[in-house]
Formats: structure tokens, C-alpha cells, sequence
């Protein structure tokens, strides 16, 4: 029994003696009675009643109904009293019988009144905490009016297409729905989360080892607003460009380990420091700190946000022609990578729209080649399918092999959905026959490396039909091979179903026979291969160089490979908009001979005219310090000339051999 129910009971017998400390003979009052009265009976219950805001009604009852049966049995006050003031020694050292004022009853049972009701809400909560929160997230959505329709077969939604949702940002909402949230947070308390983060952001969430934020010389300036759409851009302080000087010196020396110094002494959160060194990193294998790395680029950077800037509304831009803005779009894109890595493509699918939304004309960075990828990964197959709807008459996405292949795999996955009524799925069956037959037809060489990659062997009938056969791999322009072997390296596990290589056989078979009967499209469909995907532009370029995809990275053509590609701004624009230049570095002498630019490149330290201002002494004792250092350096090579070498090759034995090649 707890204190207050022993506190209550001993108020109740109090309540009942006679001023001679003799007990009532009558029956105990029932509990409704008691609180009709004008007045109180016990100063503890107005304690308790402010006092026990937490407790659930059923105890008071409980005490309520003992007390009744204490007063039937009788003799029991004694040890009632006994009980309470062994728990409480104050208590028990107040009188047994205290003259009881007469107290109104209406606050009383307004304070009666608050606590039922919440004690039922209590209740309420406890009952929809056992729900599912998507489906109260669901809920919440439709009564704001954003609600869904369906619209030929297929569910849409009136929202922006681009629409980012805050909480699909969060990778960690993604695994609670995987594995629960005690299998995520562990013996973590909700409450405890993110308590060390003064600073609400979406895209990270800061961690105790990351070092102190502190103001970094990035903030965001707002350019101008058209039609709705808000154009913004980062800018450098003078403090911040002077470090990215720095960075850039450490850069060309071609050492990771000069760019740590900038990031330990000078700035912490410098982006461009931290995206370098993440491939570096990543190349080192260190995914777990690679990782971090770009979360720590991401969080600076959102904190630099203009207040108007939004990452929900889809109508905010950044110029990726800014070097300033680069760093985000990279960031952005680095972090979905792993996010896609780490099994959350919902989140990653967030991220990329982000990223479409930021500049979705000119999509620096070609997240249409991914966006298809990670939508069929995340069975979000109603937005890949709205997209291709709503795109397609502006933007050629049919073009594209990607969303060739991907939207008629989102039409046969929702006619597979065994909720949707029979109208739908057929609907959606016709729909993804259709659209397949015609990628196939347009796209003829993703057939043989797709089925390849998935270690299925085709029949005899398609192998060696001339037009699925290697004829059509190699006289497809290199443009449409590099974007061949992106789609087929990367979407290649989303074919391996078994449903699904029935369903391509299918129609396979049918594209044949619609080629056997000498069907126009397929003319047209050469036609336009032939005339399109000549040269690939330079952001599909920076993708594949982004994705590190080997297929496509070996088809890409010999004006990229030979030029250096730097991970903090891969493949520049060539039409940049640059708001502030390099200060040019110290240049040598013009009349320097070839003879002191040979010594230079030997001797790091050797400087012709770095005698110049000293006086003559020091000037001979350095010029004969030079001459011993140059002696010994003629004599080493001299040394090393003469034990040279040579090897006649290895003769062959049987220069009429068999030839054979391995």
C-alpha cells in the first residue's frame, strides 16, 4: 500500500471520531457521498488531490474501499495510525482529533474533473503510442490536404514532385522501420538523443566528437526571386578565402597530410579540406571516417543557411557555376552515396531530390542517371512513375536508358501489389509490356551485358540474333555505351528476381518477332541512335567520375581521363562564375638558364638569385658550398652512368611458333 493511500485511510478514520475519540457505530460513507458534502472532512485529501496528478483514479478508490471495510471489521484504526506513523514520524506527531474546517467543494471537483481528463488522455496516448507512427503520419497528411488520388491505375499525390520530407532525411527513422527502435537506439532514452545539439539542422546531426562550431566565414546571401523561385548563393569571407589559398597550396603538393594542419590549426569545418580528405579516407578504406567527414561538411554548411532558405519547398536554387555553391551539391551528394551503402535508399532517394531540386534545369550533377536506381530500391514506384508522366514531354526522359528500363520495372512491380483492384493492375501490366518492348527496341545493346551480369544465359534464338547480338554494342556511339554501362553496373541486382527474368523473356520474344516483321520504330529507333549520343555532356561526365561505376569510368573518352580530377570540385564548368581570384604566386626569374631550372628540380633549395643582398663574403662562402654541392652531384651521376647496362632481349627460340594469343 502506498504512503498516500496509508495517508488517505488515516485521514478517512480521523475524519469519522467523535471529539471523545470514540468511532462512529454508522456504516462507512460511500466515496460519492463524501465528495457531495459542503465540506471536507480531512485536510490531507485537499494534499492529495493537488499531489497525486499522476496517479491513476483507481487507487483512491482502492483506499476508499479498504477504509470501508477497516470501519465494517472494526478495531483496525489503531494499527492504521500505527502504520502511518512508523512511514512518517511528522505525521504522527500531530493530534488524533483536529477541528475540520468547512471549505467549499467546487474547486474541489474542478481539480477532480482535470484529473479524470487527463488521466483519460494519459490513456488515449498510451493506446496510439502501440500504433504504427506511419500511419498517424499518413493521417496527419490527409487531413492537411495532402492528400492522394489515383488517377489511371495508379496512385497521385498533389503534392511538388520535388517535395522533401524532413523526416525521411533522418537515416536513422529509416532503420527504426527496418529493425525497431530499440534494435537502433538501443538502451538510448528518446529523450537523450541529441541532447549535446544546440542547434536543430536535418542533414546531420552533430556528434560529441566533433570539434566545437564556431563561425566559419560561409554564409548564404539571397540573389534574387522569380516567379516564385528564390536564387541563392554561399559566399567566402576574407578570413575563409584565405584559408582556401591555403588549402589549395597543400593540394598541389600532392601530400594529404599538409591539408590536416589547415583543418587542426585553422579551421575545423573548412568544407573543402573535409571533402578531400573523405576520398582520401575512402580510399584508405576507412568508410567509418569518411563518413563523418562529409556529415561535419554538411552540418557547417547548414548552418550557414539564409534564414528564407528551405530544403522542403523545392524552390530554392544555388548556381552550381559558383565555386562557392560546389561544395554543397558534392556534399549532398557524397552523403547519399553512403547513405545508399549503409541499406537506407529511402533516405538516399531524399537526398537526391534535394539535389534535382537545387538547380533541376541543368542538374550539375545528373542525379537523373540515379534518382530511377534508388526510387525502385526504395519501392517508391509511384514517384518514378509520376516523374516519367510529368517529365517526359520537356526533358526526353524515354531517351535516357536508365528511366527506359526502370519506369516498365515500376509498372510490373505495381502490377504485382495484390491491394490494388483488377482494373489497376491490368492497367499496369499493359503499361510496363508496352514500355519495355519499346526500350528494348531503342536501347538493343543493354540486353546482353544486363542478362550477363545477372549470370543468366540466354537462349539460342537471342544470342544469336543480329540484332541483340554484338553487332549492336559495337557500333552504338560512345556517348550511349558510357550510359549503357552505368545503368547495367548499377541496377543489375534489381533484374535478378525470377518473376521478373520471365517477364523480360516474354518480351523479349515479342521485340523479335516485332523486328522479324520489319516494324518501322525499329528503323527510326536506329536512326535516332546514330544521330544522337555523340558526345556526352560534361555533367554526365562528372557523374560517372562521382559514382566510380568501372564500367562506365573505362568508357569514358580521352579528353577526361588525361586531365587531373580533384574530389573537392570534379570536372569544373567551363562558363564558372568566380567572385574572387587567387593571388598570384611568386614566379621565377625569366633569364634563368636551363642548366640553374635542372639544379632547381634536383636541389628544392637551390635559388640562383636567392644570394642576391648579402654581402660578398657570405656570397663566395655560398658560392663555394655550391660548387662542392654540384662536384658531388656530377660525380654520383657519372657513378651512376657507368653502372649501367644494358640487356639484349630474350631470343626466340622457335620463331615459327604456333602464334596463339592467351
Amino acid at each position: 500500500m502506498s504512503r498516500r493511500a496509508l495517508r488517505r485511510l488515516r485521514g478517512e478514520q480521523r475524519g469519522q471520531e467523535e471529539p471523545d475519540g470514540d468511532l462512529d457505530p454508522e456504516p462507512p460513507v460511500p466515496v460519492a457521498a463524501r465528495r457531495g458534502r459542503s465540506g471536507v472532512s480531512n485536510l490531507f485529501e485537499l494534499i492529495t488531490a493537488e499531489e497525486s496528478e499522476d496517479e491513476p483514479p483507481s487507487r483512491e478508490e482502492e483506499a476508499d474501499s479498504r477504509l470501508g471495510k477497516q470501519d465494517a471489521a472494526g478495531g483496525k484504526n489503531k494499527g492504521a495510525v500505527t502504520e502511518e506513523a512508523e512511514g512518517d514520524g511528522e505525521e504522527a506527531e500531530q493530534p488524533v482529533t483536529q477541528p475540520q474546517p468547512v471549505l467549499s467543494n467546487k474547486p474541489r471537483k474542478k481539480k477532480k474533473k482535470r484529473k479524470t481528463k487527463k488521466t483519460s488522455a494519459g490513456e488515449t496516448l498510451e493506446d496510439e503510442n502501440l500504433e504504427d507512427i506511419d500511419s498517424l503520419l499518413e493521417k496527419i497528411e490527409d487531413t492537411s490536404g495532402l492528400s492522394q488520388q489515383t488517377q489511371g491505375g495508379i496512385i497521385t499525390d498533389h503534392r511538388p514532385l520535388l517535395y522533401v520530407e524532413h523526416r525521411n532525411l533522418n537515416p536513422e527513422n529509416e532503420l527504426k522501420r527496418y529493425f525497431g527502435a530499440r534494435a537502433v537506439l538501443g538502451d538510448q532514452r528518446p529523450r537523450q538523443r541529441q541532447r549535446h545539439n544546440a542547434r536543430g539542422t536535418w542533414l546531420a546531426t552533430p556528434k560529441d566528437t566533433w570539434p566545437r562550431y564556431s563561425k566559419t566565414g560561409i554564409t548564404m546571401q539571397l540573389l534574387d526571386t522569380r516567379r516564385g523561385v528564390q536564387y541563392f548563393t554561399f559566399k567566402h569571407h576574407r578570413e575563409y578565402q584565405q584559408v582556401q589559398f591555403k588549402f589549395l597550396d597543400a593540394v598541389e603538393s600532392m601530400d594529404p597530410n599538409n591539408i590536416v594542419p589547415l583543418l587542426e590549426a585553422l579551421e575545423p569545418y573548412h568544407v573543402d579540406s573535409l571533402l578531400q580528405l573523405s576520398d582520401v579516407c575512402r580510399v584508405q578504406e576507412n568508410q567509418e571516417m569518411a563518413r563523418d567527414l562529409i556529415e561535419q561538411a554538411l552540418y557547417s554548411l547548414e548552418c550557414s543557411f539564409h534564414p528564407v532558405f528551405s530544403l522542403t519547398s523545392g524552390t530554392c536554387r544555388l548556381d552550381y557555376r559558383r565555386p562557392e555553391n560546389r561544395a554543397f551539391f558534392l556534399a549532398l551528394f557524397k552523403h547519399l552515396t553512403f547513405l545508399e551503402k549503409r541499406g537506407c535508399p529511402r533516405t538516399a532517394l531524399e537526398f537526391c531530390k534535394l539535389i534535382l531540386s537545387l538547380d533541376p534545369e541543368n542538374d550539375p550533377l545528373c542525379v537523373l542517371l540515379l534518382i530511377d536506381f534508388l526510387s525502385l530500391r526504395a519501392r517508391e514506384y509511384t514517384f518514378l512513375t509520376r516523374m516519367f508522366q510529368e517529365w517526359e514531354s520537356h526533358r526526353n526522359l524515354s531517351q535516357l536508358p536508365n528511366f527506359a528500363f526502370s519506369v516498365p520495372l515500376a509498372y510490373f512491380f505495381l502490377s504485382q501489389q495484390e491491394e490494388r483492384s483488377e482494373l489497376e493492375l491490368s492497367q499496369a501490366r499493359e503499361t510496363a509490356a508496352r514500355l519495355i518492348q519499346l526500350a528494348l527496341i531503342m536501347f538493343p545493346s543493354v540486353l546482353l551485358p544486363l542478362l550477363d551480369r545477372c549470370s543468366v544465359q540466354p537462349d539460342a534464338r537471342v544470342a544469336s540474333h543480329p540484332f541483340f547480338g554484338l553487332n549492336a554494342q559495337i557500333s552504338q556511339p560512345p556517348a550511349l555505351n558510357q550510359l549503357t554501362a552505368l545503368y547495367v553496373g548499377r541496377a543489375h541486382p534489381l533484374w535478378k528476381d525470377a518473376a521478373v527474368m520471365a517477364w523480360l523473356e516474354t518480351n523479349v520474344h515479342e521485340v523479335l518477332h516485332v523486328v522479324e516483321a520489319g516494324d518501322p520504330r525499329v528503323e527510326e529507333c536506329e536512326h535516332k541512335r546514330k544521330t544522337r549520343y555523340q558526345s556526352a555532356p560534361r555533367n554526365i561526365y562528372r557523374h560517372i567520375i562521382l559514382s566510380e561505376m568501372k564500367e562506365a569510368m573505362a568508357a569514358l573518352p580521352p579528353e577526361v581521363t588525361s586531365q587531373p580530377v580533384l574530389g573537392f570540385d570534379p570536372l569544373p564548368p567551363l562558363d564558372s562564375i568566380i567572385s574572387y581570384t587567387r593571388p598570384e604566386r611568386t614566379t621565377r626569374p625569366s633569364n634563368e638558364s636551363t642548366l640553374s631550372l635542372f639544379f632547381q628540380s634536383l636541389l628544392p633549395n637551390f635559388n640562383l638569385q636567392g644570394n642576391i643582398g648579402r654581402n660578398r663574403d657570405e656570397e663566395a662562402g655560398v658560392g663555394q658550398d655550391l660548387n662542392q654541392g654540384v662536384n658531388r652531384l656530377m660525380a654520383a651521376m657519372q657513378d651512376m652512368l657507368a653502372n649501367i647496362q644494358f640487356q639484349e632481349p630474350p631470343r626466340d627460340d622457335n620463331p615459327e611458333g604456333d602464334g596463339d594469343w592467351d
